[in-house]
């Protein structure tokens, strides 16, 4: 039998870290629950936009670009693939390698995942103002460029 949950200690809830997880563990729910409703993830989003907002690219330069490991990337491409929202065609500059575009499919495809996603922010963000929603934003993004460096991505460790 496991013991009732009582209040948590205010000492634990001042750590900023722990507050920060807690507050990953919501929105990673909530945006997981929406995609997976229309058979997505949060990595099929990431590419979209990539693609979308990048222009085509290599499977590498993906993986460098999103932090989906180099590995993985080739499992989300096949999915996007499937449902003919990217195309891969040979690079014309090295037919050893692959250019991944967006379709126009995969451009609408994208247009309801951005929705999806929005919606999960607006219910992840409702009990904060507006004003308080920007700061918000302002100081994790500030949190993660500062230590961004110290955190090697899929392709930056040695």
């Amino acid at each position: 039998m496991s013991p009732t949950p009582g209040p948590t200690p205010d000492r634990l809830r001042a750590v900023p870290s722990r507050l920060l997880a807690g507050a990953s563990i919501v929105a990673d729910r909530l945006v997981g629950e929406r995609l997976a409703a229309e058979d997505a993830h949060k990595w099929h989003f990431a590419v979209l936009v990539t693609l979308a907002e990048t222009g085509a690219a290599s499977q590498a330069e993906l993986s460098r670009r999103t932090g989906i490991y180099r590995s993985d990337m080739v499992a989300v491409l096949n999915e996007l693939a499937a449902g003919a929202y990217v195309r891969r065609e040979p690079d014309p500059a090295d037919r050893r390698r692959n250019v991944i575009s967006l379709t126009p499919a995969g451009r609408r495809r994208l247009e309801r995942l951005d929705t999806l996603i929005a919606d999960a922010q607006r219910e992840l963000l409702a009990p904060l103002a507006p004003e308080q929603q920007r700061e918000l934003i302002a100081l994790l993004t500030l949190l993660t460029e500062h230590h961004r460096p110290s955190h090697p991505g899929p392709d930056d460790a040695g």
